[in-house]
This record gives C-alpha cells, sequence and structure tokens, in this order.
C-alpha cells in the first residue's frame, strides 16, 4: 500500500497545532532581510575588533561584523585565530565522509540543481541489490562515515524506502548521514531507530521574497515547512542537524547571518544535539541558470573563519564543490570534515558511473590523495571516529 504525506499547507497546519508558536519561523519574522543588509554593511573595523575579542563564543552582532566588507582588512588576522581556535578544540583531525547519491527522482523545480523535474534526463532510484554494490565499493576506499542523498520525490523516494536502504547499510558503516527532502518528526524518530545519526538540510536562501524565485514548483517552493525541519529533527533528538545555504544565490552575508541566528535558536531549544555547518557553493549542473553574485575565494574563507570566530565548538564541513588548491587551504582554518572522491548521480561508484550529475565537483582526487595531503599538512585523516554502541 502506497503511503501518501499530507501535502504542504496541511503540514504546516498540524505543524503549527503542534508547536505553536514556537519554531524558528517565529523568530525569524522579527527580522527584515534589507535591515539585517543595512547592518552588516554599516559594520566598522572597530566592530570587527571587538568580535574579533569574543572570539569562539560570539554574539549575533560579532556575526554581522565578522562577516561585514569591514573584516576583509583583518581577515590575516581572523584566519590565524580560526585555526589557534579549530585545533584547540578539535586537534588535529579531519573526519572523512563520501555521499551516496540513492535517487535523481524529484518532483521540485529548482533553477540551480541539475536533477530538476524539467531537465531531460534519465531518472535512477537504486534498488537494495544496487545499493549494496555502491556500499561494497565505498567500503573498499576505506570509509565508515556515509551520507546518503536524494533527490525530492514522495511518492516513490520516501521515508520507507530511507528506512529500508538505512537497515540495508547499516552493517556495512559505523556513521549514516541523511540530506533528503523534509519529512515529518514521527518519520526522523523512525530514521533515528533505524541507525541515522544526522540530518542536513540547507534552506537554500533565507530571503523569503526571493526563495520562489528559486523554487518555482514542487514542495520546496513551501518557504516556511522547509524553514521548520530543524525544529522537527530536533524535536525526534537527533544525534546531529547540519544548515547551510547555497553560497550564490542571494547575498551571502545576510544569508550566513541567518543561519547564524538560526543555529543560536537550535543550540537553545536542543541543547543536546550536536550541529554542523556547510558551505555549498553554486556549480555548473546541466540544464540550470546562475543566479546572485559569485562568491570569491577570499570571501568563503572570511566566512569559514567567521563560522570558527562565532562557535568553537561547531562542526564545520567542506565538500568536494571546491578545488583541490582551496580545500587544501581551507583545512588548516578551520573545517573539521571533508569528502574525497564524490560523485553526485545515483549508482556513480560502482552502478551507474554514466548518470547525470546533480552538480560538477571541482576535486575530483581519490580518497587516498586526499588523506595524504592532510598527512602533509599535518592533519589526520579520520575514516572512523564513533561507534553506535557508544552514542
Amino acid at each position: 500500500m502506497k503511503t501518501v504525506l499530507p501535502a504542504p499547507a496541511e503540514a504546516n497546519a498540524r505543524q503549527s497545532k503542534r508547536y505553536g508558536d514556537n519554531t524558528f519561523y517565529h523568530e525569524f519574522r522579527r527580522c527584515d532581510w534589507d535591515e539585517v543588509r543595512q547592518r552588516i554593511y554599516s559594520c566598522t573595523v572597530a566592530d570587527v575588533e571587538r568580535a574579533l575579542m569574543r572570539a569562539g563564543h560570539g554574539s549575533d552582532r560579532d556575526f554581522m561584523a565578522l562577516v561585514s566588507p569591514a573584516a576583509d582588512a583583518l581577515l590575516e588576522r581572523m584566519c590565524r585565530l580560526s585555526r589557534w581556535l579549530t585545533r584547540r578544540r578539535f586537534g588535529n583531525i579531519i573526519q572523512l565522509y563520501l555521499p551516496l547519491y540513492l535517487s535523481n527522482e524529484c518532483a521540485n523545480v529548482c533553477t540551480y540543481c541539475g536533477f530538476s523535474r524539467t531537465n531531460p534526463m534519465r531518472r535512477i532510484t537504486l534498488t537494495e541489490e544496487e545499493v549494496l554494490r555502491e556500499a561494497r565499493a565505498i567500503r573498499q576506499m576505506g570509509y565508515e562515515h556515509l551520507l546518503l542523498v536524494s533527490g525530492e520525490e514522495n511518492r516513490t523516494v520516501n521515508a520507507m524506502y530511507f528506512n529500508r536502504m538505512v537497515r540495508l547499510l547499516r552493517p556495512y558503516f559505523s556513521d549514516l548521514m541523511l540530506e533528503v527532502q523534509p519529512l515529518t518528526e514521527a518519520e526522523y524518530r523512525q530514521l533515528k531507530e533505524s541507525g541515522i545519526s544526522t540530518v542536513l538540510v540547507y534552506q537554500e536562501t533565507y530571503n523569503e521574497k526571493r526563495y520562489p524565485v528559486y523554487h518555482p514548483r514542487g514542495r520546496k517552493k513551501d518557504f516556511r515547512y522547509r524553514l521548520e525541519t530543524p525544529d522537527r529533527i530536533g524535536s525526534s533528538a537527533m544525534h546531529r542537524i547540519g544548515l547551510g545555504v547555497l553560497l550564490g544565490l542571494e547575498d551571502w552575508r545576510v544569508d550566513s547571518y541567518f543561519t547564524a541566528l538560526h543555529l543560536r535558536y537550535l543550540q537553545r531549544r536542543y541543547w543536546q544535539t550536536r550541529f554542523s555547518i556547510s558551505f555549498p557553493r553554486l556549480r555548473p549542473a546541466a540544464g540550470c541558470s546562475q543566479f546572485g553574485e559569485a562568491v570569491t575565494d577570499r570571501q568563503l574563507v572570511q566566512l569559514i573563519c567567521a563560522w570558527r570566530l562565532f562557535d568553537e565548538h561547531v562542526e564545520l564541513s567542506l565538500s568536494t564543490r571546491e578545488s583541490p588548491h582551496f580545500r587544501n587551504h581551507a583545512v588548516q582554518l578551520g573545517i573539521t570534515a571533508i569528502s574525497a572522491g564524490s560523485r553526485t548521480q545515483p549508482g556513480g561508484y560502482a552502478t551507474h558511473p554514466e548518470a547525470l550529475e546533480q552538480f560538477e565537483i571541482h576535486d575530483d582526487r581519490s580518497p587516498q590523495q586526499v588523506a595524504q595531503m592532510l598527512k602533509a599538512a599535518g592533519l589526520e585523516p579520520v575514516w572512523k571516529d564513533w561507534d553506535k554502541i557508544f552514542h
């Protein structure tokens, strides 16, 4: 019997009844995008100096200063302090993980994604046999940490499918993470019981007025339902929640500030949960348009350092969207986890390597090459650092 999921409007109504006004959406609505932008661009070097004095446990005003144009003048100092804080908190450890794309089926139209519904392509959803074939290929690379990724198609690639694949993969990996469409609190609880430790959900942009431009069709166009997803994840007692925006859609400084507000809210409410931040920059993808202004390497360095100076405990992840040159340097500044050898199409490791990618990767080095780079930089690549029994 096929599961019928509630439409976003119905889900919103049910969630409002469940949580009342006690979600991040209501805190978010008290802020104005244009006003926040003006405040960021009004920051001075003196504001940045004050933020540096509180490095590691900053306020939202400190984060404003750290991502402002004024902070560029102190970037070298920010880099040194960010590196010191990271090594003090995390040592020389860099966690290695790999994404496994389960499906490219998607019901959404997103202007920046190769999986967009209107993009003509062969749609693939991996079977159990194919998932096991991929798992064996990934284990041969040495990976113990796996991120499961999928397009957003609730009719076929839904919570029932994810639970089945998680139970199938659990014997092969010490840690399973998930990056898929927003689900209900009950579904997140089921996935946690099946073996998921971490759920990543990216808002893409916090600019509510502009959000429909990038998401004209599909359930993803419901801004509020997506924004309240981390509340549902937190209420399910998930071990870790990952946040991020797609850098390059809108003003990266403003989007990152709202991400920081979101993190602080979640830390207050779900204080037993760990958190991570990712930095996906727009990459070329088949059939997609590019929007906004490109985020430069220097600006991304500033953002990584700003996050570390804002919160010394938050985990920072960098994917193969970035170039080898950039990643070689960024791992020294504040990053705690990276992927290597990634494929962004379902079955890309052993089953369907010819399938269309979600986006073009930039760092195509093998996991072993990346591990050697880390060792040469005095860092320790870790393929496995915990077991479910200790969680």
